[in-house]
């Protein structure tokens, strides 16, 4: 394989987005991925509405066709807030402000979308190919060694990018990544139809020891996830009764679920926090939860892999642009643009850890559901969507002003 600028690792959001932006720059891009898609990946399957700002985003301009948001859109049903309860009945609900909403589709469907967006951009686009470990000559990353169909090899590019998940073997290989030994929490996620209650919000159900999520889907189906932690050994545990167990605990669940049917097998995803020392090394730049995976109990994941794949796109380029490395760069704008919504995400892992504080939380809501409410729009990066917005309506606006002017 020639004449390849940057090879991305991984065909998930982050991966794609970057290949997207990658291509429309004109760079020679060329998207891997070791499953054949549309494929099953367990996820909590909504964008809140900053993660739709930036699809909105990735269209804006006058050489874009607006396309991809608005695929997704119709592809989705939208979401409008979200509910989240805690022990001792304590329950809020809100909804997004400014007429704000997010969107609930699975990444079965957003997946390919993205990966087809990437393609009409002009990235190409490998699947069950499989990136084995990273080529490194004098301490810069070359290339990738891959298990394709046809062949082991290896296939050279000016950069790589990893966006190859939690496991990931760019991330790890070069010593950048690990799974964390003080974080086991591991998710169990199954597809239900006939789910009662189910309205145009997301659900969140937090109590001591787990957390239940629960989002409305297109065609009369629910995304039923339950996050707990492993204090023994996984083999002993029986996944498929997880989901069952958590569910039937639940007085607010129970009756909702009593004519539901389980439509797909129980899937597991853990454990779920990645320690990163890194955003990548001299030629190896790294995306998506390559980069580090925090649990994103606020339901944030899809919109820190979306802008986690603007941000790598835009370091790939000044590498190939300038020629020097820009891992510390993008390691640096990674900081900037996350560590606020990471250290909210842990507070509240701490938070769901301590019968003690979500009985306190619980005490709290009942009296006061401001704070419960606030963290609602922080959760959705309502401040994210507002900016975009914002800037759409001064485009559109300016657009207007040079067609009026004679």
């Amino acid at each position: 394989m020639t004449g390849t600028d940057v090879l991305v690792v991984g065909a998930g959001p982050a991966g794609s987005v970057a290949a997207l932006l990658l291509a429309r720059a004109g760079v020679r891009v060329r998207l891997i991925d070791r499953e054949r898609f549309p494929r099953h990946k367990l996820c909590g399957d909504t964008l809140n509405p900053g993660a739709l700002s930036i699809l909105d985003a990735l269209d804006a301009g006058p050489t874009r066709t607006g396309r991809l948001a608005a695929a997704v859109r119709s592809a989705a049903i939208p979401i409008s807030g979200m509910t989240v309860t805690g022990p001792r009945g304590a329950c809020v609900t809100a909804d997004y402000p400014d007429d704000l909403r997010g969107a609930s589709l699975t990444r079965r469907d957003l997946d390919l979308l993205l990966v087809e967006a990437a393609v009409d951009a002009g990235a190409s686009f490998d699947e069950r190919v499989s990136a084995l470990a990273p080529i490194a000559v004098n301490g810069r990353v070359t290339g990738v060694r891959v298990a394709a169909p046809t062949c082991e090899c290896a296939w050279p590019a000016a950069v790589v990018l990893a966006a190859d998940g939690r496991a990931s073997r760019m991330a790890t290989a070069v010593g950048l990544s690990r799974f964390s030994p003080r974080v086991r929490r591991w998710a169990f996620g199954a597809y239900f139809s006939g789910v009662g209650g189910l309205d145009r919000r997301g659900e969140m159900h937090i109590r001591a020891d787990r957390y239940i999520g629960v989002a409305p889907l297109p065609g009369d189906l629910a995304n039923v996830c339950v996050v707990r932690s492993m204090t023994g050994p996984r083999k002993s545990l029986d996944r498929d009764r997880v989901i069952a167990d958590a569910v039937a605990a639940e007085p607010l669940l129970r009756g909702r679920f009593a004519a539901a049917r389980q439509e797909t097998e129980v899937t597991t995803l853990g454990p779920l926090s990645v320690d990163s020392s890194g955003s990548g090394r001299p030629g190896l730049l790294l995306a998506g939860d390559a980069a580090g995976f925090v649990d994103p109990m606020t339901g944030d994941g899809l919109r820190f892999a979306l802008r986690g794949g603007v941000l790598a796109a835009e370091a790939a380029l000044s590498e190939l642009t300038t020629g020097q490395p820009a891992f510390a760069a993008l390691h640096a704008a990674r900081a900037a643009e996350f560590t606020g919504k990471w250290r909210i995400n842990r507070a509240l892992r701490s938070l769901a850890g301590s019968p003690v504080a979500i009985a306190a939380a619980a005490l709290l809501a009942e009296r006061w559901a401001s704070p419960v409410r606030m963290l609602i729009g922080v959760a959705g990066d309502v401040g994210l969507a507002r900016a975009q917005a914002a800037t759409r309506a001064a485009d559109r606006a300016e657009r207007r002003t040079h067609i009026a002017a004679p």
